[in-house]
């Protein structure tokens, strides 16, 4: 696609710091709604909880991004969030009652997993990647991956976040994602670089003016938008209201173990090792396919450069990194992806930025509260843009692969089906929590029957792009010519 800003151009000081912010915009709804889901986690007993800040989570993402970028030479503009992947991980760790170096060795071993796999592909190369999962497997997993988070997005339209259906906050979730889109399309050149902002700004005021009326009127269906975060910082206000240092996970760790926490001991290790080392596994086929997703975006191949191995391990360190301070696995953002997409800006001073305004802000309590008030319907309606683009662009990868060949096509419908139907692979039993002790999510099974669909077809071969972007016309105008050349050649004789 055509870029506004390249990955290595510097948008101005002033208007950078406004890219950013939509960046973190985009990022921290996500990335704070981790750590929350963390706290309601209980220990074996089934009341105690152990406490993830959210403010946390949010500087362990800036500090991981930065490490990210660090890594991939600055040429890789994406920003690390918390990853919802580990979820299941987090709660099964939790409820072995390894408590907080639990949940902190886990997150080392799935950093770990990627270092090591980055360390195979810088002696063996990255071309066998390229032909393991050319065009046609990872196009469609693109796909899937906007459309698997788009129940999200629709989800938080449809009830804010709740259990309630309103056609209230649909209307809000329209409004924001209608103004993205006419930012997008008809406003200047500075609004259409920051249409994120303007849609969750416009559906924000729309919320609050509808909460005011509603509390006004005793309507609890218009009350959508909740001053509870602005409260718990503000009363009693104190110097904290402002400024407060978040509860970084490894000071947790040091001075504050709940009843009941088991010893560190060899055991321990071994079961917090296989809780998330596969999944960790699991976990490298949205790592190459959203990294070839935002390749594309931004006319760049990462998986040759920088390179696989670099990506991986800015991903790894990065996810260590911001786990010890924030207490969970960060992963690439599909929001940042959608990000870049959408504003055609794709600098990596911008991702910078965003990273130590995260930092930064961590620290600054109204920010974290304006930013834990947003309701879940507009932030809705801007995943419906964000998550769009992100599926969109994966059919784009397509448009160069003949699917009237069916070798093609059978590749295809298979990760299609198989993703959207949701078929997971279950293996095992956690004793503790009586669920699977290792699931493989329905975008790894995709892949799986991606790879060996198209192994099938080309008879155990692994094809590469090369092979599969020849599209009906291009082949139609390849023969014609050929037909022509021996044509004249006849004729000449």
């Amino acid at each position: 696609m055509k870029l506004i800003y390249d990955v290595s151009d510097k948008p101005d000081l002033k208007q950078n710091i406004v890219f950013a912010l939509q960046q973190m915009i985009a990022i921290m709804a996500a990335t704070l709604l981790v750590p929350m889901l963390m706290s309601s986690y209980t220990l074996s007993d089934g009341v105690t909880t152990m406490s993830f800040d959210p403010a946390a989570a949010l500087f362990g993402a800036g500090i991981g991004t930065l490490v990210y970028i660090t890594c991939t030479q600055r040429k890789s503009p994406v920003f690390l969030g918390s990853s919802f992947t580990f979820l299941g991980a987090y709660a099964a760790i939790i409820g072995m009652n390894y408590g907080y170096w639990g949940v902190i060795l886990g997150i080392l071993f799935a950093g770990l997993v990627y270092v090591v796999l980055a360390l195979i592909i810088k002696a063996s190369g990255s071309e066998w990647v390229n032909r393991l999962m050319p065009a046609v497997i990872i196009g469609p997993i693109v796909t899937l991956i906007g459309l698997s988070l788009s129940g999200t997005a629709t989800g938080w339209m449809a009830s804010n976040g709740g259990a309630n259906y309103s056609l209230l906050t649909i209307l809000v979730g329209m409004i924001t994602f209608l103004t993205i889109v006419y930012v997008s399309v008809k406003g200047s050149k500075m609004l259409k670089l920051i249409p994120f902002i303007v849609g969750v700004g416009a559906g924000y005021l729309v919320a609050l003016v509808l909460t005011l009326i509603g509390s006004a009127a005793g309507i609890e269906s218009m009350q959508m938008l909740s001053f509870d975060s602005f409260r718990q910082a503000f009363q009693p206000f104190t110097f904290a209201s402002i400024l407060s240092v978040p509860k970084f996970t490894i000071l947790q760790a040091l001075y504050h173990t709940p009843e009941g926490i088991l010893p560190i001991d060899g055991a321990a290790i071994g079961n917090i090792a296989m809780t998330f080392v596969p999944i960790a596994v699991v976990e490298l086929a949205q790592h190459i396919a959203d990294h070839k997703n935002l390749g594309n975006i931004i006319n760049k191949d990462l998986i040759s450069n920088p390179g696989l191995d670099k990506t991986l391990i800015g991903d790894g360190v990065g996810s260590i990194i911001g786990g010890f301070f924030g207490g969970a696995a960060n992963t690439t953002y599909g929001e940042s992806i959608g990000c870049v997409a959408i504003t055609g800006n794709a600098s990596t001073s911008t991702i910078i930025l965003a990273g130590i305004g995260c930092m930064v802000l961590a620290f600054f309590t109204p920010f974290v509260a304006l930013i834990n008030s947003i309701p879940k319907c507009v932030m809705g309606g801007a995943c419906v843009a964000l998550y769009g683009f992100i599926a969109v662009s994966g059919l784009q990868m397509l448009k160069r692969v003949d699917l009237g060949n069916n070798k093609n096509l059978f590749v295809v419908s298979a990760i299609l089906v198989t993703g959207i139907g949701g078929l997971t692979l279950n293996f095992g039993s956690n004793p503790v929590t009586g669920q699977p002790l290792l699931t493989m999510t329905a975008l790894a099974t995709a892949l799986i029957a991606g790879i060996l669909t198209n192994l099938t077809v080309n008879g155990g071969k692994m094809s590469s792009d090369d092979d599969d972007m020849q599209d009906p016309i291009s082949t139609s105008v390849e023969e014609m010519g050929k037909a022509e050349f021996e044509d004249t050649n006849k004729k000449h004789k």
